[in-house]
């Protein structure tokens, strides 16, 4: 068993590798950058070391500076969490190369199964259905928009070494794919430190679905439980819920046969995920996710297994601590979570929302729990994912595990900056996702997000000189907690005063001509010119935030007059970009 293991991660997943292990008795080291210098992992960590810079390539992707901390620190064995490192087979070898345990699959697994075109090689070996596609990478336009015309649009061009919907583009035509191709190479390049793609073709109306596996070094694998996911926006996961629901009889066991056999293919043990498209009774092999998936709560609150010991304890040799048999008789009820973002999804355009958390008050209560990287007065930074936290719930079946969920959310509190909640609410309480009749493309082509209003985050003063004062005051004998701004000295705000500014989201709405940074960001691509004509949607510039791209469209017809940003630009929420007369 490790004596020190160092999380090469950050946020949610390396404070729940700390907990484990400390539960196990194992040390823990954590790695942090410059913005992450009083990082929650880092304050609960034995011990913490400073990797320097801001962005990941400058610090959580940083081989040298992180072997060099496993050297001085001594840790013996590497947890990579999910992202970053995870799926780089060379950083798996370094780490083994120095006599240091890595705590996840084989590297040469990783090669196979990371690599998204080799893996469906050997799905095919594995005896499992794959979605047709390209199993070469793709390097060129002309590549695309040939696969597009033979297999027929729409189609989806893919990151080989990626994940979680990271530099995934849809393409719905020919005269879309040299830019699409271009931003997901980015996006890839960005979040992965790769840049390769392939393509697939794009089913209509399909459901994700995945299985948690674990395989062990004396060559048994187990299937933990089947995962849905079909709740997305941007190809990204919103609720995911085990067991799936709503499958033919036997789907889920040969859902789970099949995952093993595609594991066995390549000699895999440690955790990992194989994700599978479901539609009209078919499944199809997706990709496997070498790794530790962000959503494997669910399957551990319908079991009881720790997967991050069982993890811990494969990479030190052990036997896997339960067979087929007995984890299939270990589960019971229904588990969701929910991930809690730091997006606004008001009109459903799930805008990222980086700002400093004021405050996170987490929900309790029966069959409740929370797992999060950050704390009241943290800040969610551009640079990161904006995953604040995952609520995962368990109820004795689906229903009660829905209407948990929803009681706890309600519960839920968090201000400083825009989250997913609302929207969280809206699938929940539809009767759509209640009958399992949505999909991935559901929450983008189906569910109606209008009414969810823009709204100011807590703790974000709307003029100078004011401040947010909460009262409690009682009308016919019923209490009333009432927020308002009003001046320093604790006076009336008058109508003199400057009006609340309005969000960067909101303001961008009223047709103004302005085109206006909604959060902070990165300047990726200006797609017009001064003295072009452009009309109402029109794309006008790429801002990268959180590690994705967004096209900020023109709000009204006219005439690009000034362009006050270039690429490379790092802006603020509320900047003008471009003008438009």
């Amino acid at each position: 068993m490790p004596k020190k293991i160092l999380i090469a991660n950050r946020g949610e997943i390396a404070v729940r590798v700390i907990r484990t292990a400390r539960e196990m008795g194992i040390a823990t080291v954590a790695v942090y950058s410059e913005l992450d210098r009083n990082a929650l992992h880092v304050r609960l960590a034995d011990e913490a070391y400073a990797l320097g810079g801001e962005t990941a390539a400058q610090s959580y992707l940083n081989t040298d500076a992180i072997l060099n901390v496993i050297r001085q620190s001594g840790a013996d064995a590497v947890h990579p969490g999910y992202g970053f490192f995870s799926e780089n087979a060379d950083f798996a070898q370094a780490i083994t190369d120095m006599g240091v345990a890595f705590i996840g699959p084989p590297p040469a697994a990783i090669v196979e199964m990371g690599d998204k075109v080799s893996s469906r090689k050997a799905a095919l070996r594995g005896g499992a259905p794959i979605v047709p596609g390209t199993t070469e990478f793709v390097h060129s336009a002309a590549e695309i928009v040939e696969f597009g015309e033979s297999n027929g649009w729409p189609i989806a061009i893919k990151a080989a070494f990626g994940g979680g919907g990271r530099g995934m583009k849809v393409v719905k035509d020919a005269a879309s794919v040299p830019e699409a191709m271009d931003s997901a190479k980015r996006e890839s390049k960005a979040f992965f430190g790769r840049d390769e793609i392939y393509v697939e073709r794009y089913l209509t109306w399909p459901r994700h679905v995945e299985v948690q596996l674990v395989g062990d070094k004396h060559g048994n694998v187990v299937w933990v439980s089947s995962r849905d996911c079909s709740a997305q926006r941007r190809h990204q996961k919103l609720i995911e819920e085990a067991p799936a629901p709503a499958l033919p009889d036997g789907v889920e066991q040969a859902m789970g046969e099949a995952a093993v056999k595609a594991a066995r293919a390549v000699g895999y043990y440690n955790a990992g995920t194989v994700e599978f498209i479901y539609q009209d009774g078919d499944f199809f092999f997706l990709e496997m996710n070498t790794r530790l998936q962000v959503e494997h709560p669910v399957s551990e609150v319908i079991t009881g297994i720790d997967l991050v010991e069982w993890q811990i304890r494969v990479a030190d040799g052990e036997k896997l601590p339960m067979t087929q048999e007995q984890v299939n008789a270990a589960r019971h009820g229904h588990g969701i979570e929910i991930r809690i973002n730091a997006e606004n999804p008001a009109g459903g355009k799930f805008l990222p929302s980086p700002g400093t958390i004021t405050t996170l008050k987490v929900p309790d209560g029966f069959g409740v729990r929370f797992d999060s990287g950050y704390e009241s007065g943290d800040t969610v930074s551009q640079y990161y994912d904006n995953l604040i936290g995952k609520l995962i719930v368990w109820g004795k079946d689906r229903p009660t595990a829905i209407a948990r969920t929803i009681r706890a959310l309600d519960e839920m509190q968090v201000e400083g900056v825009h989250t997913t909640i609302p929207a969280d609410l809206a699938i929940l309480r539809h009767p759509d996702f209640a009958a399992v009749q949505h999909s991935t493309k559901w929450v983008e082509e189906k569910l109606d997000l209008s009414t969810i209003a823009s709204q100011i985050p807590a703790g974000e003063p709307p003029a100078a000189g004011l401040v947010e004062k909460t009262t409690t005051v009682e009308v016919n004998g019923k209490r009333f907690e009432v927020r308002a701004w009003v001046p320093e000295s604790g006076g009336v705000a008058t109508s003199g005063r400057r009006a609340p500014r309005a969000s960067a989201a909101a303001s961008n709405a009223v047709a103004t001509g302005d085109v206006i940074a909604p959060m902070q960001g990165t300047i990726v691509k200006i797609l017009v010119e001064v003295g072009q004509e452009v009309k109402p949607g029109d794309a006008v510039v790429v801002l990268e935030a959180m590690k994705m791209e967004n096209q900020l469209q023109a709000d009204k017809a006219g005439t690009v007059k000034a362009i006050n940003v270039q690429a490379g630009d790092k802006v603020g929420a509320g900047d003008v970009l471009v003008i438009i007369a």
